[in-house]
């Protein structure tokens, strides 16, 4: 049986489709700076961004019992993005750009002739970052072009996503978690105004371990960081709390593709529970009514119907539209959809990437010292 966090069978009948701007991701970074309508409360103070991979608001709502820090700090619910996956959230929190506008529309997305993991900025053949620079294929400036300090793990510094969505920052590389505490604190005593961070412990063990014992422990941890960077505030300054996206558990309910869908399919993309199917020349109306068989675990739309909607943002430029496939596999109930091009070390046990209401909605916290 598909469960939920909450171990019910969970099957939603509409997509929750994002917000952009005010009450969404791609909002908060602007108004934090200065450029929206004060939908954060936002202020002239010092401000500290805090991004927690992988933290939903559902998750969070489900644990207050154990994170007493981020309980009891001021909470908007906000939604995520469209696909629900770090590569996009990340991107469009920084840029404060939808997916349609900075053009990161996935984990994997067609590119240049293949596919392109772009976490890893590599495909079949190996490392884009000459073929493929991130600065072209993402081209929103970060942070609106401020030059501010961010602090997130040292081995990311110089990968392909970084550059594409982090350039022109200020990189501090932190190894252990007790340390990001530490970097906030000096970068605001050096007078810095804005200060970015992102931890993704949170994310990953969900994927490996699921909720249970092991996700709890890790938020327990998280919301000791939340308090240790609480700490080194300076009176009047801010910290704001956000998160990328939702956890749904999935397990082993992989869904394997039927031949005859698989035949009018030329390449995958996206994720397991955003799934693009790419069609072979002159099949994308024949696979599109041939994907309808997985209508009772899969919202099983068109790219135009995507693109059209709005679900990424509005008016997405065709070299965007480019880098979609023609059919998608939205997941409603708790699978998904398996790529043999997709291999990790190991099965994840939680996934995102679809748009139920326990991957796209994500806190927006807030505390002043």
């Amino acid at each position: 049986m598909e469960v939920s966090d909450a171990g019910v069978k969970q099957i939603v009948d509409s997509p929750t489709l994002p917000a952009y701007g005010d009450g969404g991701l791609s909002g908060i970074v602007p108004d934090l700076l200065g450029y929206g309508s004060g939908w954060t409360g936002a202020s002239r103070a010092p401000t500290v961004l805090l991004v927690i991979d992988g933290l939903g608001w559902n998750q969070l709502q489900a644990r207050k019992a154990i994170t007493p820090t981020m309980s009891a700090m001021s909470a908007q619910c906000v939604t995520s993005i469209a696909p629900t996956t770090t590569a996009a959230g990340l991107t469009s929190i920084t840029t404060g750009a939808s997916p349609s506008e900075h053009g990161l529309l996935g984990y994997r997305m067609e590119l240049g002739g293949g596919v392109m993991n772009v976490l890893r900025w590599h495909d079949r053949q190996g490392d884009l970052r000459a073929s493929q620079p991130p600065a072209q294929v993402q081209p929103c400036p970060p942070f609106m072009g401020t030059k501010i300090p961010v602090i997130s793990r040292s081995e990311f510094a110089e990968t392909g996503f970084t550059i594409a969505h982090l350039r022109g920052t200020t990189q501090i590389g932190w190894r252990k978690i007790s340390s990001i505490a530490v970097h906030v604190g000096e970068q605001l005593r050096q007078g810095q105004e804005f200060v970015y961070a992102y931890y993704d412990g949170v994310d990953s063990v969900a994927h490996e371990k699921g909720f249970g014992d092991f996700y709890d422990a890790e938020l327990r941890t998280a919301d000791r960081l939340v308090a240790d960077i609480i700490s080194v505030l300076p009176a009047g300054a801010r910290l704001f709390v956000t998160a990328d996206h939702g956890q749904v558990t999935v397990g082993e309910a992989v869904v394997s593709l039927d031949d005859d869908v698989l035949n009018l399919v030329r390449a995958q993309s996206g994720e397991g529970r955003f799934r693009w199917l790419h069609a072979k020349q002159g099949t994308a109306d024949a696979l599109l009514a041939a994907a309808q068989r997985y209508g009772d675990r899969a919202w099983v739309v068109s790219r135009e119907q995507v693109v059209d909607e709005g679900w990424m943002g509005k008016n997405m430029p065709s070299i965007h539209q480019a880098r979609l496939g023609d059919v998608a596999l939205v997941a409603r109930t708790n699978v998904t959809f398996d790529d043999p091009e997709e291999n990790g070390p190991f099965r994840l046990v939680c996934r995102h990437g679809s748009l139920t209401p326990d991957e796209m909605l994500v806190p927006l916290l807030s505390a002043t010292a």
